[in-house]
């Protein structure tokens, strides 16, 4: 006996929300690996044709800096025709990419391929994309079901990685490009097929709840602190007009800047301390699983105790990662360096998980996506910054403390800067709300 459509239907709500995010999940997993898997085949790109290390390495740069230049674009076109089709063109990108670079033969085809159209199709397809329709999802666990897709990163780095690894040590990188070439366009694009920008879009409502339901008069408590706010259709003209907008690009631009000049120099950093290379790659690649269950733990937090607490947290946590390297400068030490690895993944990248909870809550509305595309501009500027200067400081000092020093600054400066856009005087967290209900009903 076929079950009643009416009762599937009120069901239905529930499910497609995490369908979503397990497509996420799926499509970070993939895509990210895709690009960083750059890093892999960086070294016989130089041992096949002996070109600079500087100019091999400067094709992802190149890719990650129009992919920043575009994400205004980006935003807009997310705004209009929805994720399917920006994810969808990432697909194309980057499986395309990864198939032409086996015809490789000069530096501005690797420019062509593996920089520009796997950098700027994998960025349609992993943070900032994902970051612009997730919120839309959820309201009560928002930042725990952003968390759960973006864990997917780890996963992808601890399963694909080896893996590529592999099929490079034995049949070459060309036969890693195909593979994951592959890998991209049969899973990624038949699977986001099935993404959707809001679910008011298919007749459903965030975080499971029934159009039915509603529609009868079942109370939905309101979380918006601030009516006047939260009523305005923030285009993206207006937000630049805000205070709150500004005090956003700075706290995001300082956050990513610490972000990425640990992750790009800690590696050689530990070498030079006196850690064997193996070590020093397997705290690199330890910090992406550590950060699995930092980043749903926190997730999940922030839905209960608000996001500027959480940004804080994970601000902290580079905050500590710098000053155990800073503390490693007179000899190796394997608790500082736990110390390092397990404050920057577990804390620090728990940042992913609220950065476009902290965006949706405050802009809220038709033209989210426009606001957060040009927020990934300032984001994606501190984070090619941050390499490119501690970089430029050690070349002048002959060492990186200073660097570290100023990375810290930043980190206290990201923390305040989001306190200031306080998102909490737009919107609570449903935690907080469900909270204050509890405690009414107790008086």
């Amino acid at each position: 006996m076929s079950e009643d459509p009416r009762r599937l239907s009120r069901r239905l709500p529930f499910y497609y929300g995490w369908v979503i995010i397990a497509v996420a999940f799926v499509t970070m997993a993939i895509a990210v690996t895709a690009r960083t898997s750059f890093s892999l085949l960086l070294p016989p790109l130089i041992g096949e044709f002996g070109w600079d290390r500087g100019l091999v390495a400067g094709a992802f740069a190149f890719g990650f800096g129009v992919s920043a230049i575009l994400s205004p674009i980006v935003g807009q076109v997310m705004d209009r025709r929805g994720p399917l089709v920006v994810i969808e063109s990432g697909v194309v990108l980057v499986s395309g990419g990864l198939f032409l670079a086996l015809l490789i033969e000069s530096p501005w085809q690797l420019y062509l391929t593996l920089g520009l159209a796997v950098g700027c199709g994998a960025n349609l397809m992993t943070f900032t994309a994902h970051s612009q329709f997730l919120p839309n999802w959820f309201v009560r666990n928002r930042a725990f079901a952003i968390s759960l897709a973006f864990s997917g990163v780890g996963v992808g780095a601890i399963v694909l990685l080896p893996w590529l690894q592999t099929i490079i040590a034995t049949e070459g990188w060309r036969a890693a490009c195909w593979a994951m070439g592959l890998l991209v366009l049969c899973v990624l694009g038949p699977l986001n097929l099935l993404v959707r920008r809001r679910p008011q879009d298919i007749g459903l409502l965030p975080d499971g709840e029934s159009a039915h339901a509603v529609a009868a008069g079942a109370p939905r408590p309101s979380n918006i602190v601030d009516p006047v706010w939260a009523a305005t259709e923030w285009t993206l003209r207006r937000a630049l007009g805000t205070g709150r907008f500004w005090w956003l690009v700075l706290g995001y631009a300082c956050g990513l800047f610490a972000w990425y000049a640990v992750q790009v120099h800690q590696t050689k950093y530990l070498v030079e301390v006196g850690f064997d290379p193996l070590t020093a790659a397997w705290a690199l690649g330890f910090v992406s699983v550590v950060a699995i269950p930092g980043q749903i733990g926190l997730g999940a937090l922030s839905d209960r105790i608000g996001r500027e607490w959480v940004w804080t947290l994970g601000c902290l946590g580079f905050v500590i990662c710098y000053v155990a390297l800073i503390g490693l400068e007179g000899a190796p030490s394997q608790p500082l360096l736990w110390t390092m690895v397990i404050s920057q993944g577990m804390l620090g990248y728990a940042l992913t998980s609220v950065m476009g909870a902290i965006v949706i809550e405050i802009f809220e509305g038709p033209h989210f996506g426009s606001i957060f595309g040009v927020l990934t501009v300032a984001m994606i500027g501190g984070g090619a910054i941050g390499p490119w200067f501690t970089g430029f400081i050690y070349d002048a000092t002959g060492s990186y403390r200073p660097a570290f020093l100023i990375a810290i600054g930043c980190c206290v400066v990201s923390a305040g800067a989001v306190w200031r856009a306080s998102p909490r005087k737009v919107r609570l967290v449903m935690g907080r709300v469900l909270a204050q209900q509890r405690n009414e009903q107790r008086r």
